[in-house]
């Protein structure tokens, strides 16, 4: 869990469904997308944005199969990791393909979660 107090901007919590790290302010779950508040607002899903998103494939070659791993590494400004996790593992065997997304959702933080220092 974070060393955020919560109701600060970026306190988490654990997803009563999935035991999923994520944000205290998540009305739904981002990895098993349970529903958690259902008092939240229509307007935090309207200021919903994607900062970044990337997408790929790996396409087996003819002569023979690879394994893969997929990493996600969070760094903070000063290039220190804050965060690694392995999202999957598996093998692509010829003729085979997988496609990967990796996308950041963000939305503006209420005015009242202010981080103190």
């Amino acid at each position: 869990m974070s060393a955020v107090r919560p109701g600060v901007a970026g306190a988490t919590r654990t997803c009563p469904h999935c035991k999923a790290t994520i944000l205290e302010s998540s009305a739904v779950c981002p990895a098993c997308r349970g529903h958690l508040r259902f008092d939240a607002p229509a307007s935090d899903a309207a200021q919903r944005f994607v900062p970044l998103k990337v997408e790929g494939t790996l396409n087996a070659p003819d002569d023979g199969a690879f394994e893969y791993t997929m990493v996600v590494v969070i760094r903070n400004e000063r290039g220190e990791e804050v965060g690694r996790h392995v999202a999957g593992v598996g093998a692509v065997f010829p003729g085979e393909s997988r496609s990967f997304s990796v996308a950041v959702e963000a939305v503006p933080a209420s005015p009242g979660k202010r981080r103190r220092h």
